[in-house]
């Protein structure tokens, strides 16, 4: 009997060890960005920081979408 995992179940796991591990990235600097440095933060009106950071929240989701599907179109 031969060692090691079968190569389709090795592909599967890397596909969503890589997936888990982007979106847990992604989902940290916008945690870091937005609540601990207060950027996602709108206290009285809206600011150049605030939108600045939700413009980078909307591209960085359709960044990470893109790759969750180029990933798993596969």
């Amino acid at each position: 009997m031969p060692e090691g995992m079968e190569p389709d179940t090795k592909k599967y796991l890397l596909k969503v060890l890589n997936s888990l591990f982007a979106g847990l990235l992604w989902l940290s600097l916008n945690v870091l960005g937005g609540l601990y440095l207060g950027f996602g933060i709108i206290e009285r009106r809206l600011s150049f920081p605030n939108v600045l950071f939700f413009a980078w929240f909307l591209l960085s989701l359709m960044i990470l979408l893109y790759y969750y599907y180029r990933t798993w179109k596969k």
